[in-house]
């Protein structure tokens, strides 16, 4: 609450001593001289023991309560039975206000005896009455005591919390201290520790209590009702006990601390902003659980997994959600992500299913966590807290890698085709199983986790209704696009064809066409290219045969696939694979000179040319090697296959980085190896004996390099040729 007015009002009998109250408490004196109102008095904030800044307006009865009042202060004289009489006429005219009321008897001073018999039963009479206050503005009596009640009356009213006809608290506080009594008790034994009673209380008042302090706390419990405490610990009863005598005695603010604590307001509904905090969430973003979310939850479902058999039964998922003011999960969920044989929800079902609700809806996620307490318990400012946005999917696919970990696959396909039955294939369900689905609990989604390059990720299946004409962009906002067609339906291929030339030709988004039902015999497609042709002619995959008309759970291989596509959605193109073939032929090429060299080079020392005879391989290497063209194209195969590395093999992960890099290098290496070992063999030739002939491991080694290409036979062929007819002209 930003500020508070207080109004104190006179609809009786004038010369009640309000004006008088105002002007005591600014001036903490009696004033000589009274004007007929006092003007709009503001106490700053630092003043206030609530550090609220608080507005005094003096009205009369002959002027409209302003609308912004927040309490409502009638004071009477008790020295005036008129007065006094007249009390219940006007809080009739200040209850349609719905603002707390003080009844503020003046003039204490001028009686002996009090006049709280007579007021007595016109506060019982209306609920809107917070308490009544004799006081004296002349000798300054419960002058500040007044003003406190008033202040309390606002931010903690009696109203929302207490019935005092029934003399125990309302229903709806009841609700928002059971909730509070289940978020703290963190072991779900029903009983509140001495522990869990610690956090509770610097959770709610920043300080610990002395271990003396609970005891006393537990004792008064103790005294008041036998099933209160068990096992040394505070159960429902005796914490709701606690809070109705907190409540009896006087002491609103410790109950309205805690329920403030927790997010309620004061009609105890759980606030919007408690609920929904802001996060930002810029365009072609996700949002993901981070890992302090995760181990949240983990913490809830052993919390809650009572007969630790890593599945929730029916009985324990509405224990977990009783926190919640309604059940979140229907029977849909079960058919959404994984569960044990007798249908109830895996612990990795459990964790899929915040995956999704957070992939598909963040909001709701938020009002979950909230429910559950997660700033609370995990001592954060908010729910936004547990929540990742990822980076914009263009930087992912510049950058060519992702730190993403939820992926999302839209399956588009005709009726009929199958695509209900890929997406429960994803939990592990063969035909026979999906058959006992009921129609009404059936989902459009599937979750679950898959493992690409040892790395778990949650691949998100999501069925799109076959309807050709409009396509939103949300069916159309995926990872990767999996197009389904029976392979025993004639007409079944034509709409996977038409979907992806209206709306995927152009896109980025990789494709993957599935011939679903291959255990059927298959029959011809009524289009103009089969479904072979068609993936070739578009460069993608060809078709994937899939069926779930399986004995055991079908296979997931096919999943891990689409999840590595989804990950990595750039592969190679077409002239990528040409540059690299281009780097294996020119190395082959090397290897062949290299090895027709050390042939040549024996026959060369027995001939004695001394690199002067122009004719033979050997000198022909020669001038060969000394070539500038040869230089730099040395040097932008180095460059070429760097960058290629770089930029390529960088996005297919660190698994194949290795991979590639190791196979790339090798190759580059072998391309050096090669110079090297000409040059090396050809200063050996000037400097030593003519009869020395080239070392037996390094013909072993180049031969090694022949046999270990397929393009280098060919042009071993050619070299050989080339090296007889030079000795015939020789």
């Amino acid at each position: 609450m930003q500020s508070i007015f207080f109004c104190f009002s006179c609809f009786c009998t004038a010369k009640v001593g309000k004006t008088s109250l105002i002007m005591s408490l600014v001036s903490e004196e009696f004033p000589d001289e009274v004007p007929l109102r006092a003007e709009e008095i503001t106490i700053p904030a630092d003043v206030t023991p609530e550090r609220v800044p608080t507005h005094i307006v003096d009205y009369s009865a002959n002027m409209a309560v302003s609308p912004q009042a927040n309490v409502i202060c009638i004071v009477y004289s008790v020295n005036n039975k008129k007065s006094i009489e007249k009390v219940s006429t006007y809080i009739n005219v200040c209850c349609s206000c719905r603002v707390p009321l003080i009844l503020v008897g003046n003039k204490s001073d001028l009686v002996e005896h009090s006049s709280m018999e007579t007021i007595l039963p016109i506060m019982n009479q209306y609920q809107d009455i917070e308490t009544c206050v004799e006081c004296s503005a002349k000798n300054l009596k419960n002058i500040s005591e007044l003003f406190y009640y008033a202040q309390k009356a606002v931010l903690h009213p009696t109203g929302p919390l207490y019935c005092p006809e029934e003399k125990e608290m309302k229903s709806s506080c009841i609700k928002a201290l059971t909730r509070i009594f289940k978020v703290s008790d963190l072991d779900n034994d029903g009983i509140l520790n001495d522990n869990e009673l610690n956090f509770f209380q610097r959770t709610c008042f920043n300080t610990p209590l002395a271990p003396q302090a609970l005891e006393d706390v537990k004792n008064v419990v103790r005294r008041n009702m036998t099933d209160g405490v068990k096992d040394n610990g505070l159960t429902l009863k005796g914490f709701l006990f606690l809070h109705t005598l907190f409540i009896q005695r006087g002491r609103h603010e410790t109950t309205w601390t805690v329920l403030r604590r927790f997010g309620y307001d004061d009609d105890l509904e759980l606030t919007q902003e408690y609920l929904f905090p802001l996060i930002k969430i810029p365009p072609d973003c996700t949002t993901e659980l981070n890992h302090n979310a995760y181990l949240f939850l983990q913490s809830v479902f052993d919390k809650h997994d009572k007969d630790r058999d890593c599945a929730l039964s029916p009985e324990e998922v509405k224990d977990l959600f009783k926190v919640f003011p309604y059940m979140p999960w229907g029977p849909d969920v079960n058919n959404t992500v994984c569960t044990n044989d007798q249908g109830w929800i895996t612990y990795q079902g459990y964790l899929s299913q915040w995956t999704l609700t957070t992939y598909l809806d963040v909001q709701r996620s938020l009002e979950y966590l909230g429910y559950l307490g997660y700033s609370i318990i995990y001592e954060q400012e908010s729910q936004a807290a547990a929540i990742t946005v990822t980076r914009n999917k263009r930087i992912d696919l510049q950058k060519k890698q992702t730190q993403r970990s939820v992926f999302r696959c839209n399956i588009l396909g005709a009726r009929g085709s199958g695509k209900s039955g890929f997406l429960q294939a994803f939990l592990g369900r063969n035909l026979q199983r999906q058959r006992k689905i009921r129609e009404d609990h059936k989902s459009f989604y599937a979750i679950s986790t898959t493992y690409v390059y040892g790395q778990e990720k949650y691949l998100l299946l999501h069925e799109v209704m076959p309807d050709f004409d409009f396509l939103s962009e949300a069916d159309l906002a995926c990872d990767v696009v999996c197009l389904v067609y029976d392979v025993n339906n004639p007409s079944s291929f034509e709409y996977c064809a038409r979907v992806y030339k209206q709306y995927f030709i152009d896109s980025k988004t990789p494709c993957m066409l599935i011939a679903a039902k291959s255990d059927l015999h298959e029959v011809r497609q009524q289009y103009s290219l089969s479904p072979l042709e068609f993936c070739r002619k578009h460069k993608f995959h060809p078709p994937q045969p899939f069926t779930c008309n399986t004995t055991d759970a079908p296979n997931k291989d096919i999943y891990t696939r689409l999840t590595t596509m989804a990950m990595y959605p750039v592969a190679l193109t077409s002239s990528s694979f040409l540059h690299i073939w281009g780097v294996c032929v020119f190395v082959c090429m090397l290897m062949c000179v290299h090895t027709h060299f050390c042939v040549s080079l024996r026959s060369h020392t027995r001939l004695r040319c001394m690199c002067a005879c122009n004719r033979c391989t050997y000198c022909l290497c020669q001038k060969i090697l000394k070539l500038e063209l040869l230089r730099s194209i040395k040097a932008q195969l180095h460059r070429v296959v760097f960058n290629r590395l770089l930029g390529w093999v960088e996005g297919v992960g660190s698994h194949l980085l290795a991979e590639e890099e190791s196979s790339l290098m090798q190759q580059v290496t072998a391309v050096s190896n090669v110079e090297e070992s000409i040059y090396m063999e050809a200063s050996a030739e000037q400097l030593m004996a003519s009869d020395r002939h080239m070392a037996q491991a390094d013909l072993k080694n180049s031969t090694f390099w022949l046999r270990a290409s397929v393009g280098a036979t060919v042009f071993a062929v050619l070299g050989f040729a080339m090296y007889r007819a030079l000795l015939k002209q020789r």
